[in-house]
């Protein structure tokens, strides 16, 4: 049985940041920026996603320097507005708890969530907000899940549907 589809609909698109690199021993592991294969990655699938034709209405981001260049990159493609675009440092390696205090504070104009962080804490998200049991979230993959909500505070206690899956060996 599929989900229907109502007017209090919330959708929400977990995005782990694309692949980083470990070459400079030197650089915190928040300053680290995505090697060639997430620079690869990084635009083929935020343009498979923008041909979903899945809008979006906000991106909050961690602002870890791979994180948020996925976001940006993923904004960029979308065409989402600097003032729709924002980062939030509790995303920095967040766990479920979190994550989830954040995303219940948006403002429920918003209908169309992204998110962009780290893992473990988005694969445990996506387990906790859906029964699509995934063992680990790839790099630059996205995540759609819906919840007939109102009201993003009502994620602390309500599960969803995925509806959505891409990962960039998706397609090889």
């Amino acid at each position: 049985m599929g989900l229907t589809i109502t007017r209090a609909m919330k959708r929400l698109f977990i995005v782990r940041h694309a692949k980083s690199s470990w070459d400079s021993p030197y650089l915190s592991d928040f300053d680290r920026p995505l090697n060639n294969r997430g620079k690869r990655d990084l635009p083929d699938m935020a343009k498979r996603f923008l041909e979903t034709g899945y809008q979006v209405d906000l991106i909050i981001a961690s602002p870890a320097e791979r994180a948020w260049t996925t976001a940006k990159g993923f904004a960029e493609t979308l065409s989402i507005a600097d003032e729709k675009f924002l980062d939030d440092e509790r995303f920095y390696h967040a766990g479920t708890s979190t994550l989830k205090e954040v995303i219940s504070v948006v403002d429920d104009s918003v209908d169309n969530l992204m998110i962009f962080g780290h893992n473990p804490g988005l694969t445990s998200l996506i387990g906790d907000l859906s029964d699509f049991n995934l063992y680990n979230l790839p790099t630059c993959a996205a995540c759609g899940i819906a919840f007939n909500i109102g009201s993003w505070q009502q994620i602390l206690n309500t599960q969803g549907e995925k509806f959505y899956y891409d990962f960039p060996k998706s397609r090889a």
